[in-house]
């Protein structure tokens, strides 16, 4: 596929990365020069220097013959003005814009093909709330990521000693949680001084204390999964008390979330810029504490009692200090620490810390565009484990003649090793690619954990967990529709 990205910055480069990796042909477009010649030294891609906007740097770029345009640059208007041209003039088939204005997000006819013709909108920031806000509903999950219209979820989470499931094998699943319903597609095991290592899913493949285990389910058996795992009593600690460090734009959007009628939360945010904090303020319900000082000065935290807190936020635009002000929270008594941290190097090294999780803004975005990457009729793309792995929700098409999956059990059918089927999604409308999916009654939707002699129907959604990025394409070519296949 042919890929034009602008905006070399933070995002972009990421982007980037990922898609170069997948053998695509990548082309960057960014006013810095010099960003530009240290990205084609580390990647396999080509820089075009000059303003996204403007037709004659398009068409350097290749937007004659592009197949998609990701527009990520810092400015909403030039992503907005660049998809239009690329669409106008160049009739470029797919274009994604990055846009952090709600209110342009949430006018359709401004989007639209008569307004400035953007296909989809992407908010780091927006994805990164919906990610946080998904913690302080499962306190104890790393991650829940969500596929068929949140009706099926994958959930990320570190086994407990005492913990139902924990000591035993994957086998002894439904004798150990008895009535839940939930498919095991991956375990990475923690070691000391090495990357954590995959452990493939067996009936014999035995759960350890510390190990992270990636769960896919039904939406309502979350919390059954996470007892199973994590919780070895009946009590379980909601989230009451959140600290966030850092007011700019991502803090902003998660304190106002946070705060909503619907949740009882107390929140409290610290931010060292003295404007800021009465910007806060004022844009925040009275409820939400505004503090003007710096999250790694340890007598602040103490002075706000931070060993109470049950989640504590790093938010702000500098990796270094989200880094030490988690790492000081969390030994002083902070349950739980979350960390944004935008270098992929640094998320690496967090490996084995005291840091609960380290969270990217790219790698939160990078799979809302994978899903226009990817072949076939993709309806969601997690992309996992700092895009090592992905969760892929596609829709199985055709019939037992065209297709190599619909009509048969699924132990028929040969998805690559290690790769696993995690659960299907069947009763939903058939809608066209990346349209959003109606609401329905639960009744109507089924999610089933497949086994072997479960049958594969056309228009299953049928969610698909890849340890290895290698693998995808293998995947795709299975559930692609031939005319000539018998």
């Amino acid at each position: 596929m042919k890929i034009i990205i602008l905006g070399a910055g933070r995002i972009g480069e990421s982007v980037a990365e990922s898609l170069v990796s997948e053998r695509n042909d990548i082309t960057v477009i960014d006013t810095d020069a010099e960003r530009l010649r240290q990205l084609e030294d580390r990647f396999d891609l080509r820089g075009v220097v000059g303003n996204g906007v403007e037709p004659l740097v398009l068409e350097e770029a290749g937007a004659r013959d592009a197949d998609l345009l990701v527009a990520c640059a810092a400015n909403d208007e030039t992503n907005l003005v660049c998809c239009k041209v690329a669409h106008h003039l160049f009739q470029v088939p797919t274009r994604i814009a990055r846009v952090r204005s709600p209110a342009i997000q949430s006018d359709a006819n401004l989007l639209g093909r008569d307004g400035f013709a953007v296909d989809r909108v992407i908010c780091p920031e927006d994805s990164l709330t919906r990610y946080i806000l998904k913690l302080v509903d499962y306190p104890e999950a790393l991650q829940v990521r969500e596929f068929a219209g949140g009706r099926a979820c994958l959930v990320s989470v570190r086994a407990v000693a005492g913990a139902p499931l924990v000591q035993h094998s994957i086998a002894e699943l439904r004798e150990c949680v008895p009535g839940t319903d939930m498919r095991i597609v991956a375990i990475y095991r923690r070691l000391t001084d090495e990357p954590d290592r995959f452990i493939v899913c067996e009936g014999h493949t035995r759960i350890e204390p510390g190990d992270e285990v990636f769960v896919l389910s039904a939406r309502e058996d979350i919390p059954k999964v996470l007892h199973a795992l994590h919780r070895h009593d009946e009590t379980r600690r909601p989230v009451r008390r959140i600290m966030i460090a850092g007011g700019g734009r991502v803090g902003l959007r998660v304190a106002r979330q946070l705060s909503g009628p619907d949740r009882d939360l107390l929140v409290k945010v610290i931010e060292r810029r003295p404007d800021q904090c009465v910007a806060l303020a004022s844009g925040l319900p009275s409820d939400v504490l505004v503090l003007q000082g710096d999250a790694t000065d340890e007598d602040l935290l103490a002075e706000e009692s931070v060993e109470h807190i049950d989640l504590f936020l790093a938010l702000t635009s500098d990796d270094e200090d989200n880094i030490m002000s988690c790492l000081l929270a969390k030994r002083m008594g902070a349950r739980r620490v979350l960390a944004l941290i935008n270098r992929r190097s640094y998320a690496e090294l967090m490996h084995g810390t005291q840091i609960d999780i380290a969270l990217s803004p790219a790698q939160a975005v990078l799979g809302e565009l994978l899903a226009y990457v990817r072949r076939g009729d993709v309806q969601a793309v997690h992309s996992l484990r700092r895009g090592v792995a992905e969760a892929l929700e596609i829709v199985a098409h055709g019939d037992r003649k065209t297709s190599r999956v619909v009509g048969r059990p699924v132990g028929e059918i040969k998805l690559p090793r290690e790769a696993h089927f995690g659960l299907i999604v069947r009763g939903l409308p058939d809608v066209e690619e990346g349209a959003t999916l109606p609401e329905m009654a639960p009744e109507d939707v089924q999610v089933i954990v497949p086994h072997a002699e479960t049958v594969v129907e056309s228009n299953d959604h049928v969610i698909i967990f890849i340890p290895r990025k290698r693998l995808v394409r293998d995947v795709e070519k299975l559930f692609a529709v031939s005319a000539t296949f018998f």
